[in-house]
């Protein structure tokens, strides 16, 4: 275009044949992207807590707290927990030393013990009911019961304990419970040293019996009196 030409002749040339080309600027910065202006604020976030590191999910949602705050509350809610454990634990130990009978106690107690096994009637040793010095001739009957009629001290068939003493006609009839259903019943007694409650040897006598009536023994497996025994010398002893 001829440089010797004013503005007013410019103003008359036809728009169509100016060609304006717009040169983009080297130096011109690119706009940021939405995800990269998220970094920016990340990092910029980040750079003024310190150590504490913003994730850009939590810029995107509702909270706000750092990662690393929310791992730090985790684990304290754990160290709370375990102290919570130990301090129960030592409240048990405790309470077992100085107060061993308690509800929880009794609780663990029947939880953890092991509950022995009963022995059965015919693997009880039986010993002789008279003193060996006796001069009682002793029988069995059919029905299991043993009897004899003598002055003589009156012992237990083996260790129990007394269930009953019933005194009737000057006589006393006592049961002894061996186990929990093995039992032994003496009547026609004069004298009886012992009372309901009370333990028994097979070694000791607990009755006296002045020889006038006579004494009948039987025992019983639960409401069964038992009949498989006999009699050797004064001992009564178990069929085999």
């Amino acid at each position: 275009m001829n440089e010797q030409l004013d503005y007013a002749q410019m103003l008359e040339i036809p728009v169509s044949t100016v060609n304006v080309v717009k040169k983009k600027s080297f130096f011109k910065k690119k706009s940021k992207a939405p995800s990269d202006i998220k970094d920016m604020v990340v990092e910029s976030v980040n750079g003024r807590v310190g150590d504490t590191f913003v994730s850009p999910e939590d810029l995107g949602g509702y909270s706000t707290y750092p990662a690393a705050k929310k791992e730090e509350s985790g684990g304290k809610i754990i160290m709370a927990e375990a102290v919570a454990a130990c301090l129960i634990a030592a409240g048990i130990f405790l309470t077992n030393i100085f107060v061993p009978n308690t509800v929880i106690n009794a609780f663990m107690g029947n939880l953890t013990a092991v509950k022995e096994k009963e022995a059965s009637y015919n693997e009880l040793a039986l010993s002789p009911v008279v003193s060996s010095d006796s001069d009682a001739e002793m029988a069995v009957s059919s029905d299991g019961v043993l009897h004899f009629t003598d002055k003589t001290s009156i012992y237990p068939i083996c260790d129990g304990s007394v269930a009953s003493v019933v005194r009737e006609n000057g006589l006393y009839t006592v049961k002894i419970a061996h186990t929990s259903t093995f039992t032994s019943v003496f009547s026609g007694l004069d004298t009886v040293y012992v009372g309901e409650g009370e333990d028994v040897r097979a070694t000791l006598p607990f009755a006296y019996s002045e020889g006038n009536s006579e004494v009948k023994v039987s025992m019983y497996d639960g409401e069964t009196r038992i009949t498989d025994y006999t009699l050797s010398g004064l001992s009564p002893v178990w069929n085999t």
